[in-house]
């Protein structure tokens, strides 16, 4: 089994079929597009594939370390990621093709009027050997 990572973007990938901002949903199309979800972790957790996933909020902090006896610097200018990652799944499958499959149906969730938005996932294997450096 490998892991993958399905991030869910709000913006940095091309625009999905149904392109309504979250912001614009009703309630109802809010919380089909959360059953959906909740329904299609379930199923995975049936099956053993399913390892966790999260929706993010859209507040977030930029956090590094500036140097011994310092206080971490929690400012920019930084890259609005929390404007880009909306949320993310982890998933334990026996192959890459089954992580794309997963993918193009988590891709089916319901967003404006109830459709699919079609929305671009990004599929990405966990790290599982460090890479190798050579000079």
């Amino acid at each position: 089994m490998a892991k993958y990572l399905l991030l869910k973007h709000y913006r940095g990938a091309p625009a999905p079929v149904n392109d309504v901002p979250m912001d614009q949903w009703t309630p109802q199309e809010i919380s089909a597009h959360v059953r959906y979800m909740n329904d299609f972790a379930a199923r995975l957790e049936k099956t053993g594939e399913f390892v966790d996933g999260q929706a993010l909020a859209p507040e977030g902090s930029w956090v590094r370390y500036d140097g011994e006896g310092r206080p971490p610097v929690t400012h920019g200018p930084f890259a609005e990621t929390k404007d880009l990652i909306a949320g993310w799944m982890v998933i334990d499958v026996d192959s890459h093709e089954r992580a794309v499959e997963l993918a193009g149906e988590l891709s089916a969730a319901p967003g404006a009027g109830g459709r699919p938005i079609h929305e671009w996932l990004e599929v990405r294997p966990f790290l599982t050997a460090h890479p190798t450096v050579t000079e």
